[in-house]
């Protein structure tokens, strides 16, 4: 937690996450509960003898592979609808504890499909995890349904055959339309048809680029994929004339610092390109991606960024304010982020880093 006078700045800044994936909030004890009340057998693996041994496990990441790998293992527990509205609920709580007014949220239809649990029981149970939390929690959610890059084409227009039959894009159910998983091998081209049938609803389209890849994969989902956001974004600080197009179309990146480190993408979190981000112009959100996974949900990533690079006020209030400004809720539901967030700036204008 900030070890800075920031702390209580940060804590009272209202906060929107954009890049969460859902079963990336699978806690260990939620996991050895879940295996347990499913019948489900865990792999022999010595990591899977306490909770307490996998989340050393998880702190020891070498790379995406490696903790994809764990991330599927995981998932394997959720098999009801209860299951996915447990698994959001706790997720929508200790966000909203630490200020989150509005959340995006990724899942994966194809990696449960796989496992025999359908496409309508996971959003059935993210749908009523949502409703609760907006209710009960006064948190705003939106649900992002992400194809999964490492399968088969066909397999995502499969999905979208789903999408498309249950009206889901249309009636309010998703929001946004993305796509995750290892990257390198999987460039952006290949997915260009199935983006052009999604971007028919008028759907948010986003992707994951340039988390490991170079920029030409962040060009390429610009200009193929027709996305107006990026998820990571990471390589984008190596090419100078992208990130003058990122900033000249107001195109936002959702960062992922820690995790960045946490996968070995950086070495550590001062390396970071902060600073240049925000010299360039370009609006970045700062998200948790995995929490469960990486140790650090967004309030602690928060705290993180700010000991490593010292931002000033305004630096916050540039980041904040183009998360919300550029979040996929309701104009109304931004006004009232943006007037919350205003209050604070001038509750703490004088506080210096």
């Amino acid at each position: 937690m900030c070890k800075s006078q920031f702390h209580s700045f940060l804590k009272a800044l209202p906060k929107v996450e954009q890049h969460l994936h859902i079963e990336g909030t699978l806690e260990p004890e939620l996991l050895f509960s879940l295996a347990e009340k499913n019948g489900i057998k865990l792999p022999e693996d010595p990591v899977y003898e306490s909770a307490e041994k996998l989340r050393e496990r998880y702190g020891r990441f070498t790379c995406l592979d490696d903790f994809l790998h764990y991330y599927y293992l995981g998932m394997s527990v959720l098999i009801t609808e209860n299951d996915f509205e447990t698994l959001a609920y706790q997720y929508f709580q200790r966000a909203a504890s630490e200020k989150v007014r509005h959340a995006e949220i990724f899942f994966d239809p194809q990696a449960h499909i796989a496992r025999g649990v359908s496409y309508d029981t996971v959003v059935a149970g993210l749908t009523a995890a949502k409703r609760r939390a907006q209710k009960e929690l006064g948190i705003t959610v939106e649900l992002i349904v992400c194809i999964l890059r490492h399968l088969p084409v066909p397999e995502s227009h499969a999905l979208v055959d789903t999408l498309l039959d249950r009206g889901h894009f249309n009636d309010g159910t998703l929001t946004g339309f993305g796509m995750v998983s290892s990257e390198k091998a999987f460039p952006p081209e290949l997915f260009t048809e199935v983006y052009a049938r999604v971007a028919k609803t008028g759907t948010h389209l986003t992707t994951h680029a340039g988390e490991e890849a170079p920029p030409s994969f962040i060009t390429a989902s610009l200009e193929h994929l027709k996305v107006s956001r990026i998820d990571h974004g990471l390589a984008a600080a190596q090419d100078p004339e992208l990130l003058k197009r990122l900033a000249a179309n107001r195109t936002l990146l959702t960062f992922c610092p820690w995790s960045n480190v946490a996968l070995c993408n950086l070495p550590k979190l001062a390396d970071a390109p902060v600073r240049k981000f925000l010299d360039a112009g370009v609006l970045f959100s700062v998200n948790s991606d995995d929490p469960a996974y990486f140790g650090a949900y967004v309030q602690e990533v928060y705290c993180r960024v700010q000991d490593t690079f010292s931002l000033s006020v305004k630096d916050w209030a540039w980041i904040v304010r183009g998360a919300v400004e550029e979040s996929w809720c309701s104009d109304e539901r931004k006004q009232e982020i943006l007037k919350e967030l205003e209050q604070v700036l001038e509750e703490y204008k004088d506080l210096k880093a």
